[in-house]
């Protein structure tokens, strides 16, 4: 591991808090060292108070912030007198803990200080860090891992055997600390948990962390546990994704997202010893909130084999309870037997962290079972981290859920217009989208971890099985459809209709959505209340001259959405339909083009723009918002519906 301290950037920073935010980035950034919020650092200040009095103040990492992206204002300050009282108390409760912490800091508005605040303070350096290190962890979680440790470190680190995190971990340490010469060491070790190191010089903190670690991943790497993953070439079928979805979101009582992973990692750790190695515990305790303590197994039998983890879930609650209530107890994530591994979340960001945990466990266990054997904290010490009531008020921190939350939309016609509008909307209420366009823009207007881009010909029935294998191998399922992609052809009488117009608007106005539905049917029987949402046209109920070619391919697609309803009603699947009219936020509908319409019917371009009975405008996202609403719970209990949306019209009504 190298030294990231870079002097010009450091000769910029003004204090030493500004030197604590920058060290701990530092580390944030590198995930070999801490995961998603993991980890913690401080800087012990003198402050002077509204009465001109100076005091000492520990400023530690506020709960909710993360190393790598950490701000001044997300370390809490807290009284340093009142936290090294606070370590002498014989006992105290973790509530009243968190809840003297709070009462010690001196900026009310400031997050809650971490649970290791008292054992900051107690350690008598000016800067200390925390992290949870891959490589000395995996040392620690083998059989002779406490021997290895003390053969490597001397008396230049500290071993402390695992203690639960909170006051009892302070506590140890405070009492196993009296009579040691600080000056002599270099950091603390805790079995099983993490590093430790400290000096009055950030600097020395930081690099102290560095050499301990990279020592670490020295020993790894002359001892055989220097992995190299051959690549792994074997694929899960997609189908089989859907159905383990299915099942793990009704278990769990919500829809989830089911994260496919894609790593050699993930796909040569299923084909090991997993019985054996997957069913031990975590890394590290810090991860059970996350991944539960143990994976699912799951063969072809998955219905079974899950059924048989909850039992097992059950069990391992009745033997480590006292009077905790039990948690859902289907997994957090899955292995596929000899096939890879599965994470399942409330939402694409929730499963992104519980893959990116189990990539760092898996070469962490490889490489344990290099060493000699990987081996975890026992079950009633992961027990108590997973019901410990300070980790769980972090999960409760999420507030109330999106309506959309770990549901997968498809969307057709997204680079622009209305559909761009729709999926935007979807997004905004926590759906996982994949959007679908022919313009290959689409993959770069939808790129982030919860929203996919492909570019597809939807005319094309190999595009369309490609984007959908694609949709459930990122995100597990499709619940929503909406197809909305068209065009509209030139204006053309029937007399004067040339065949290659009315062939393009019915491949695209028509065939294409029947492809989609023909597809992505058989994912959406699998769906969380599934739905279709046609989005077709004011041309089916009120045709216009000169408007045949697309007129004839929305009735088209409007009958098309009528027996899709019939079909699929039997297998929970809604079908409704929205008819858009006169919608003028889009590329279609230019400055020039309104002023000549608006010309032609001796209006002004407002008084055309809102040319109906609610003289209203008509915009992309009002359509977006119906969209919504037939996917949602508002229609939950209608389908083979049609909606206009177009402010009312005589012709349509």
């Amino acid at each position: 591991m190298k030294s990231l301290w870079n002097d010009h950037d450091v000769k910029q920073l003004k204090s030493a808090l500004d030197l604590r935010v920058y060290t701990s980035r530092l580390l944030g950034q590198d995930p070999s060292l801490v995961l998603h919020g993991g980890g913690n650092t401080s800087v012990k200040s003198s402050v002077e108070n509204i009465f001109g009095e100076k005091e000492d103040i520990l400023f530690v990492k506020g709960s909710g912030w993360d190393l790598g992206t950490i701000e001044a204002e997300g370390f809490a300050p807290v009284k340093m007198d009142m936290l090294l009282k606070m370590a002498e108390l014989e006992s105290l409760s973790d509530i009243d803990m968190v809840k003297y912490q709070r009462s010690a800091m001196i900026d009310p508005s400031a997050p809650n200080p971490s649970v290791e605040a008292i054992l900051h303070a107690i350690i008598p350096f000016k800067f200390v860090d925390h992290t949870h290190a891959d490589a000395v962890v995996t040392i620690s979680d083998t059989e002779k891992g406490e021997a290895t440790l003390a053969n490597l470190f001397g008396q230049s680190v500290l071993l402390i055997p695992y203690s639960m995190p909170g006051f009892d971990l302070a506590k140890t340490i405070y009492n196993l600390t009296q009579n040691v010469d600080w000056n002599s060491l270099k950091g603390m070790i805790l079995l099983n948990h993490g590093v430790f190191t400290f000096h009055d010089d950030a600097k020395v903190a930081y690099e102290n962390m560095i050499q301990i670690v990279s020592t670490a991943e020295k020993y790894l790497s002359e001892n055989g546990a220097d992995l190299t993953i051959p690549i792994q070439e074997n694929e899960i079928e997609t189908f089989q994704i859907a159905q383990i979805r299915k099942v793990v979101s009704t278990l769990k009582e919500k829809p989830v997202i089911a994260k496919l992973n894609p790593s050699d990692e993930s796909k040569y750790f299923s084909k090991q010893n997993i019985e054996k190695i997957s069913q031990q515990g975590p890394l590290t305790p810090d991860h059970v909130i996350r991944t539960k303590r143990i994976p699912a197994i799951l063969t072809d039998q998955f219905e079974d084999d899950l059924d048989k983890y909850i039992q097992q879930y059950v069990d391992y609650f009745e033997e480590n309870k006292t009077d905790e209530i039990c948690l859902n107890p289907a997994p957090n994530f899955a292995v596929l037997k000899n096939k890879g591994t599965l994470s399942f979340g409330s939402n694409v960001k929730e499963a992104h962290i519980i893959q990116d945990i189990n990539d760092h466990t898996f070469r962490a266990i490889l490489k344990a079972e290099a060493l000699g054997g990987f081996k975890a904290l026992n079950a009633k010490e992961i027990f108590d981290v997973e019901y410990w009531s300070l980790e769980q008020a972090k999960l409760k921190k999420g507030g109330t859920a999106l309506e959309f939350n770990g549901k997968v939309a498809l969307i057709t016609g997204s680079a622009s217009g209305i559909g761009k509008a729709i999926a935007d909307l979807f997004i905004s209420k926590g759906a996982a989208v994949v959007a679908l366009d022919i313009d290959p823009n689409i993959s770069t207007l939808f790129n982030t971890p919860n929203a996919l881009g492909i570019q597809c010909d939807l005319t094309n029935e190999s595009d369309i099985k490609a984007a959908i294998k694609k949709t459930v191998e990122t995100f597990g399922g499709i619940d929503i459809v909406v197809s909305n992609a068209g065009i509209f052809t030139p204006s053309q009488t029937i007399e004067e209709m040339d065949s290659e117009q009315w062939e393009k608007s019915l491949s695209i106005n028509l065939s294409s959505h029947q492809k989609l539905i023909k597809t992505a049917a058989p994912y959406l029987k699998l769906g969380i209340d599934p739905a279709i949402v046609m989005v077709a046209s004011k041309n089916f109920p009120a045709p216009g001259k000169g408007a045949g070619a697309y007129s004839v391919a929305k009735a088209g697609q409007t009958q098309l959405a009528r027996i899709a309803a019939l079909e699929l009603g039997d297998h929970g699947v809604r079908v409704n339909t929205v008819h858009p009219h006169a919608v003028f936020d889009t590329a279609l509908w230019t400055d020039e083009i309104l002023e000549q319409r608006a010309k032609n019917y001796n209006m002004t371009v407002q008084e055309y723009k809102t040319n109906n009975l609610l003289k209203t405008e008509i915009k992309t996202t009002h359509v977006a918002e119906m969209v919504c609403a037939m996917a949602g719970t508002i229609f939950s209990k209608t389908t083979g519906a049609q909606v206009m949306i177009d402010g009312g019209s005589d012709r349509t009504l």
